[in-house]
């Protein structure tokens, strides 16, 4: 067996909670994704600056959302600090769309970045997500 793989099997599995938070941020990576396609397809030559740098903001973004979700699959600790940027700035975006007729998409928003973020600060999350090279902190695995 070599090196490497005897590292990753070693590493203990992630938990739910953090697996569910991956999972919101992956589905809000591909929404975003979703988005570029969508403004890049509604481009119109009156507005093309503003179009290609829209979509090309949300590829980005989305791709980079998808990247950290994909971490913390995979207990990267450089995953989660993006991630709760991008739900702090979602719950911005929530407040921005409060009230009229936007207020579901305003309700959805709020909601998700919150799972997301009570998903990664759950102390089975934090606990796998520990920068502890000697393993001392680390709680073992709570059979399900």
């Amino acid at each position: 067996m070599s090196t490497l793989s005897a590292v990753t099997d070693d590493r203990p599995a992630a938990p739910r909670p953090l697996l569910a938070a991956a999972l919101l941020a992956a589905l809000e990576s591909l929404a975003l994704l979703v988005s570029a396609v969508l403004e890049l397809v509604n481009v119109s030559g009156v507005r093309i600056t503003m179009g290609l740098t829209t979509a090309l903001f949300f590829l980005v973004y989305g791709a980079a959302l998808g990247l950290c979700a994909w971490g913390l699959t995979r207990l990267a600790l450089w995953s989660r600090a993006p991630v709760v940027l991008a739900q702090l700035i979602q719950l911005g975006v929530a407040w921005s769309f409060r009230g009229g007729e936007t207020t579901a998409v305003s309700v959805v928003l709020a909601v998700v970045a919150v799972a997301v973020l009570v998903g990664i600060f759950h102390p089975a999350s934090t606990a796998a997500l520990v920068d502890d090279p000697t393993g001392l902190t680390r709680q073992p695995e709570q059979p399900d």
